[in-house]
């Protein structure tokens, strides 16, 4: 890790188990997530798939298989990549996306005019950066307040003189082949979000200078909504996020052309002093959803100097920080998230690849895919 000092699917092209609509989550074994820590032979067994690269002949995913960049997304502040870009309501989302790392992905992964889409869209910051960079968009989010903060992220967007299609849907994202017009369905260039994971929220700080009544330090916009809602995803626990989270990338599956691509952003956390590794869950659940690994790249949350990583740490973690290591707790703070990328499966050779109006080529005609997509 870097750091730095203080319902059914109607797609063949799934191949994880079809649940009903009243089932708000896929199942995901323990022996699914033990495997990636324990005996690599035992993920097969869990997973229920056969192996395919870049999974090992055990069925494990080989890591160190899987191609590595860096993206430097960080190098001006992240008021700075959203200043006169978002409403000022948009500060307050506890888990803020960088925009400069949607951009990188938007950039990497799609042509102008292709289709991006986020299933967890928060304050829009993928969609934003989708139309800025010429793409059309398209979201979901659970929250009804931040739908309303991410349509208005898009006009202002469109007041910029962006006016490529792009819209914001109200709904649970584990009931994606309900929530979605048909016309979505194989068209996707690209998903770029990001889940819900443990306490590692952004947030904001009060302090003495900065307004608070009695002079301690006060934590505001640190939660997502109210906390007794127990279908956010935010509250559940860590193993029923990962059964929510697959069943999204189930979804995914569906809505995405052949080749396509998924970026997640996501880092590990430490509860009770021990380690989640959510980036290697998050690809087992990509792997249950019938998606491929194709990246792990990192994601920069700190500016590249000439010789060393100029953390941008906020007051919030920087304290955090400090408190875990009087505790006797070695943690540095975090300068980097990581990029889980995965892809649909190309359809096999001769078959018809889905595209819309104004679509680059696709990747099934795309000479370059098969170096692009790591197959």
């Amino acid at each position: 890790m870097l750091h730095q000092d203080a319902g059914s699917t109607s797609t063949g092209a799934i191949s994880s188990p079809i649940h009903g609509s009243d089932d708000p989550t896929v199942p995901i074994s323990r022996a699914l997530i033990d495997a990636l820590d324990t005996d690599p032979a035992q993920t097969e067994t869990a997973t229920g798939h056969g192996p395919a690269s870049p999974i090992s002949t055990t069925g494990a995913v080989d890591f160190g298989d899987l191609p590595l960049s860096v993206w430097a997304t960080a190098q001006t502040s992240p008021a700075a990549q959203r200043k006169g870009r978002y409403v000022p309501e948009s500060t307050a989302h506890p888990a803020k996306m960088l925009p400069a790392v949607a951009a990188h992905a938007i950039r990497a992964y799609t042509r102008p005019g292709e289709l991006v889409f986020d299933p967890m869209a928060g304050s829009g910051t993928t969609l934003v950066e989708a139309i800025d960079a010429g793409r059309r968009a398209v979201g979901v989010e659970y929250e009804p307040h931040w739908v309303t903060v991410a349509r208005a992220n898009l006009e202002l967007a469109r007041e910029r003189g962006h006016d490529h299609d792009a819209e914001v849907v109200h709904g649970d994202a584990r009931q994606l082949p309900f929530l979605l017009p048909e016309t979505y369905q194989g068209r996707v260039a690209l998903i770029v979000t990001s889940p819900p994971y443990g306490p590692s929220t952004h947030g904001q700080v009060v302090t003495s200078g900065t307004g608070s009544q009695d002079g301690k330090v006060h934590k505001y916009h640190h939660r997502y909504g109210s906390t007794l809602d127990r279908g956010n995803l935010a509250n559940v626990g860590h193993h029923r996020l990962l059964a929510g989270f697959t069943r999204i990338l189930t979804g995914c599956a569906a809505v995405l052309r052949p080749g396509g691509h998924i970026a997640i952003t996501v880092r590990p956390w430490r509860e009770h002093s021990e380690l989640i590794d959510l980036p290697s869950q998050i690809i087992a659940c990509g792997h249950a959803a019938g998606l491929r690994p194709v990246e792990r790249c990192v994601a920069l949350l700190a500016r590249v100097a000439d010789r060393e990583l100029i953390a941008r740490g906020s007051f919030f973690q920087r304290d955090f920080i400090r408190k875990q290591r009087e505790q006797g707790l070695p943690l540095h703070l975090i300068a980097h998230e990581d990029v889980i990328v995965l892809a649909k499966p190309l359809a096999p050779s001769g078959t018809p690849v889905p595209a819309s109006p104004g679509d680059g080529p696709t990747a099934a005609h795309d000479p370059d895919a098969d170096r692009r997509w790591g197959s």
